[in-house]
């Protein structure tokens, strides 16, 4: 069981990569609710299994940077990416040396956490924030200084933060994960999956996006629910505990023929269980709006004025609470 699991966790963590490389915000979920799964699963971590385990989380982190209604840790001050920064943290540790692509990976963290702050307009957050995030130290402190500025001026657009952006960060993480993948695919269920794609003389890509008929073979749909009680059985056997929605996610991808279709509602909400669901904050962003169609159209026209702004899913109602708030 030890030996399997260990499989499935560098097996999920691949594909998690593969996924956040495409951007396909749909698998990268349902893959993030396998690998964050086998991990809770784990009463301890293996010490080979650490940066595999850490890079899983990073991913996850990253994914939500931008949503601070989103919390990982108990202390709710602690943003995604501040969080996603501890792990990349340990990441680093397990490195056999420091690269400039750990460096430039490090920075980008730092700086898009504050960055995100602002765009929120939450400015004091930003400025407690830094005082987190930096030390005493000489290396520091050129950086330190000039995000401190950035906060001072409340200007989310200033060239700084501008050039260090949220895509850039996404950028050089996926060329880690290049790296990471590469160093992988000794993996045994991946070298097991492409064994089986090249005896059934597919393509990797059209066994990815193939989608079996349930209907066409009979023995085909009996050996998949059969092979769907024993993964339950398993499951609550290596886990000791009862099945759960959280943990039934592992075994997920052995159930693609689509024999169990409640499985897509689960992906369709549980995203939502994930995050807070606090009322959104308004972004300094949408305030400018705000106060430009107010400008242009005049104060109770909030129609017009949302349907020429750019606002997040906001009603005229909003915008009246809003104007009248400001």
């Amino acid at each position: 069981e030890a030996v399997a699991a260990d499989w499935m966790l560098e097996f999920a963590c691949y594909c998690l990569c593969r996924r956040f490389r495409e951007g396909c915000a749909a698998e990268f979920q349902r893959w993030r609710d396998v690998a964050q799964a086998l991990i809770n699963g784990l009463s301890q971590i293996p010490t080979h299994q650490k940066k595999t385990v850490y890079l899983c989380q990073l991913l996850i982190r990253i994914a939500k940077g931008k949503n601070l209604e989103c919390h990982f840790e108990n202390d709710q001050r602690i943003s995604p990416l501040e969080s996603a920064l501890s792990f990349w943290t340990l990441l680093e540790r397990e490195e056999i040396k420091l690269e400039k692509l750990h460096e430039d990976i490090r920075r980008l963290i730092q700086i898009q956490i504050i960055a995100v702050h602002m765009e929120n307009a939450y400015f004091k957050e930003a400025a407690e924030v830094l005082e987190r995030l930096f030390t005493d130290s000489e290396s520091d402190q050129p950086l330190r200084v000039k995000l401190a500025t950035v906060i001072k001026s409340k200007d989310p657009y200033v060239p700084l933060l501008q050039s260090f952006s949220y895509n850039l960060l996404i950028s050089k993480i996926k060329s880690y994960i290049e790296l990471f993948m590469k160093e992988n695919e000794t993996n045994f269920l991946i070298q097991a999956a492409t064994k089986q794609v090249d005896s059934k003389g597919l393509g990797a890509i059209a066994l990815q996006n193939k989608t079996v008929d349930v209907n066409e073979n009979n023995k085909r749909n009996l050996e998949t629910k059969q092979r769907f009680v024993l993964s339950v059985i398993l499951l609550r056997g290596m886990l000791g505990q009862k099945l759960t929605t959280s943990t039934f996610c592992i075994f997920k991808f052995w159930l693609s023929y689509g024999c169990l279709n409640s499985l897509q509602n689960m992906e369709k909400h549980g995203d939502a269980l994930s995050c807070g669901r606090r009322r959104q904050r308004w972004t300094y962003k949408e305030d400018l709006a705000l106060k430009s169609g107010v400008r242009e159209f005049g104060v109770g026209n909030w129609a017009k004025i949302l349907l020429h702004g750019d606002f997040n899913n906001r009603t005229s109602v909003m915008l009246k609470d809003r104007w009248r708030t400001l």
